[in-house]
């Protein structure tokens, strides 16, 4: 039976297609075709086979599924599968240039809970329901409900998660028991901070904490909009007026830029997701507040120092109750697409239960993709293993709603993003204000005057459209 929860509605109606919004989304979308190079790893080319173009973003889990082709190979002799794979900011911006074109590059994507429903709406992705319903012991219902919810357009899937994330603190326990200090129960970002300079020991290579500061609306913009979220801040208030300097935002971004200029990591203005990955497991943070599915990097004894070492605490809040985002990587087929049925087979076999235990017995249980299906909590390894961060992963995933997270409502959906096209540029541009401040360059305030003024280029579309 077909879960009868409908998708949360888009408010207002405010997906519209990328090119309705000004000439300069059509003249960034002309600029990322003209500059597209495909890059990755092929197997050879085989006339008789489908050949499928999967683009993906590089990080842990995507290697992972990239090495397991050997296994999707048995089971789909006649598909043969070409990876393009890409750093997140580049995979975002080239994938939306070929789906939002209709440059039919690629026959599956890895995209987000950000653009699916966009893009659903628009009809640039196909609807993966038909597919999942006659696809055997697949069972949607097993996925996560606010991950199933989110990737999901007219209460049907056009996208199906690969993994599934909040966000929460992860923190050294060595360390803090060798600096005599303990983490409060739910942490306030004040607390953090004083944590940090306790913990900050730069002539051993360690930093009190690490926080992304890399230009990108999926890098620093996704940690920061939760900050800026509990401090009562963000990005538009409910009539579409921006936000972005009121005294609330102020407070949240300066407090984050002087934590990570003052007790974090080196260069951390070019440091993103997978550099917090890396130092974090290396031992030379103390703590990290990011993604719920580090937890497959930095519990993995193959690549971590400090597997098993690791205690974890909601995100830190400020006026919330909560304070983590909702994400999810998810895969999805263009419409465009001429390999639909084999792109499926691909889809299906990334995202099944069967792909989890593969994982499991292959390169550990603790390196499965987490947060996508309610299933992979219950096998026994894997029990085991998550004892420290499975609850605590779950936890973050139910807490993250707008109504725990946010002090006021606001015209979109979205915790760590805003649920409009629009916001790939905004955010974008943002980010690289945030990171010239975490780098020293400007000042924060001047770093926010002038993301006040571009999203107030675009609070003016939707400010019309409400006939304010």
């Amino acid at each position: 039976m077909r879960n009868s929860t409908a998708a949360p509605d888009r408010v207002r109606g405010h997906h519209r297609t990328f090119v309705r919004h000004g000439a300069w989304w059509q003249a960034l979308l002309l600029a990322l075709v003209t500059g597209f190079v495909m890059t990755g790893c092929a197997a050879s080319a085989d006339e008789t086979k489908d050949e499928i173009v999967v683009a993906i973003v590089s990080n842990p889990q995507m290697q992972d599924a990239m090495e397991l082709q050997d296994e999707f190979a048995k089971a789909h002799p006649d598909v043969n599968v070409k990876f393009v794979s890409l750093p997140e900011n580049e995979a975002r911006a080239k994938i939306t240039a070929s789906v939002a074109t209709g440059g039919g590059e690629f026959d599956v994507v890895m995209i987000s809970n950000y653009e699916t429903p966009i893009w659903a709406e628009n009809g640039w992705i196909e609807n993966l329901q038909p597919y999942i319903d006659k696809t055997e012991g697949y069972d949607d219902l097993d996925f996560i409900g606010s991950i199933r919810n989110a990737l999901s357009y007219k209460d049907d899937m056009y996208s199906v998660p690969f993994y599934g994330e909040s966000s929460f603190l992860v923190y050294n326990e060595e360390m803090f028991e060798k600096a005599g200090v303990t983490m409060p129960e739910n942490p306030t970002w004040p607390e953090i901070n004083e944590l940090a300079a306790k913990l900050d020991d730069p002539d051993n290579g360690v930093s009190g904490i690490c926080l992304r500061g890399l230009a990108g609306w999926g890098e620093v913009m996704a940690p920061l909009s939760t900050v800026m979220n509990t401090y009562g801040g963000g990005w538009f208030d409910e009539d579409w007026n921006p936000t972005l300097t009121s005294p609330e935002t102020k407070q949240a971004v300066n407090e984050y830029v002087n934590l990570v200029r003052e007790h974090g990591q080196p260069g951390a203005a070019t440091s993103g997701y997978g550099d917090c990955i890396t130092r974090y497991s290396q031992g030379n943070a103390a703590m990290w507040y990011d993604a719920t599915a580090m937890v497959s990097s930095i519990e993995d004894p193959a690549s971590s120092t400090v597997a098993g070492k690791n205690g974890y605490a909601p995100a830190p809040v400020m006026d919330t109750e909560d304070a983590g985002w909702l994400y999810s990587w998810s895969l999805a087929i263009p419409s465009t697409s001429d390999h639909k049925d084999a792109a499926w087979d691909f889809v299906s076999w990334m995202t099944n239960k069967e792909y989890i235990k593969l994982v499991g017995e292959r390169f550990g249980w603790e390196r499965v993709p987490p947060g996508s299906r309610y299933s992979t909590y219950e096998v026994p390894e894997y029990r085991k293993i998550s004892q420290a961060y499975a609850q605590p992963t779950l936890d973050a995933m139910d807490g993250a709603s707008q109504e725990s997270s946010m002090t006021h409502p606001v015209p979109y959906e979205g915790l760590q993003f805003v649920a409009i096209p629009e916001f790939q540029d905004l955010g974008t541009r943002v980010g690289q204000q945030i990171s010239a401040a975490v780098a020293g360059q400007i000042t924060v305030d001047e770093a926010l005057e002038q993301s006040q003024a571009y999203a107030e280029q675009v609070a003016r579309t939707y400010q019309r459209e409400e006939g304010q």
